[in-house]
């Protein structure tokens, strides 16, 4: 009954010592994320998110490595297949290299991401004018972009540390939006360029961007311009400025609203290119 008891407890303790390991890791991992989560929580900050985002999954990834190999060790044949692979370290550095070139590349460029920051967590990316939405997460392998109908772009840290970003909040400085319009060629510009002037100075998100020089030089408050010429109307373009892109986007909204709005109560015609189809 002894020898019995004592094969079973060697035959089996290798996993029961490996489940416990495997265990205490993902404890150690939930207590160290929670940590992380409480500091990210606490930061407002877009640098220090980020930093403590991409320091948080490089965490993670060395307490799952360093718990794997202690839970492997625990297996006497994986010892010696690990001595074995260890003896031939020429073919196994070779092996290594070609198989993680990429996830090192990846690594790398996720460190740099972080050091110069052309982007941060929550910043508006828009990629090969294909791709735009909010940076959600850098990882050490991928940075995770949400877009505006809520998807997940997954896109590797060495691919987007080598294309050309738009980076929509990559300084905080005012933005300009151009709000333009077609009136037709009978209406009174002078007539329209005070509506859209007027509708852009009464919003409360537009800010004026003028100085002491340029209201005593007598410069408008807003500036509208006739910037085109079409076939069938004529192009007048007011300049809205805001705080920041977020702010610019939504007053960009409301002005195409109120100044449509406007120009139905005014009588501003908006005309559209009319074509007239002759059969043969």
């Amino acid at each position: 009954m002894d020898n019995l008891t004592s094969f079973i407890s060697e035959k089996y303790m290798p996993f029961v010592t490996c489940l416990v390991i495997l265990g205490l890791t993902i404890l150690f991992n939930y207590l160290a994320r929670r940590t992380f989560n409480r500091l990210i929580t606490k930061r407002s900050d877009n640098d220090d998110l980020t930093n403590y985002k991409f320091i948080g999954n490089a965490v993670t990834a060395i307490i799952y490595t360093i718990g794997i190999i202690f839970a492997i060790r625990e297996f006497p044949p994986l010892k010696t297949l690990a001595g074995s692979l260890l003896a031939g370290a020429g073919i196994l550095a070779a092996v290594i290299g070609f198989a993680s070139q990429q996830a090192f590349s990846n690594i790398i460029s996720g460190i740099f991401i972080v050091i110069s920051k052309p982007f941060r967590v929550n910043d508006r990316l828009k990629i090969k004018e294909v791709y735009a939405g909010v940076v959600e997460d850098i990882t050490l392998r991928h940075t995770v972009i949400r877009d505006f109908e809520n998807r997940r772009i997954i896109v590797p840290n060495a691919v987007i540390a080598n294309e050309i970003l738009v980076n929509s909040d990559y300084n905080d400085d005012p933005v300009c939006k151009f709000v333009e319009f077609g009136i037709s060629y009978t209406m009174d510009i002078d007539k329209v360029k005070k509506i859209m002037a007027e509708e852009v100075a009464q919003n409360s998100l537009f800010l004026d961007r003028r100085s002491e020089a340029d209201i005593e030089a007598g410069k408008p408050l807003v500036m509208v311009r006739v910037v085109r010429l079409m076939d069938w109307a004529v192009v007048v373009r007011a300049d809205a400025w805001a705080r920041n892109p977020s702010e610019a986007f939504e007053l960009y909204c409301e002005l195409l609203e109120s100044i449509k709005k406007r120009f139905d109560r005014e009588g501003v015609e908006i005309p559209y290119p009319q074509y007239k189809i002759i059969k043969g």
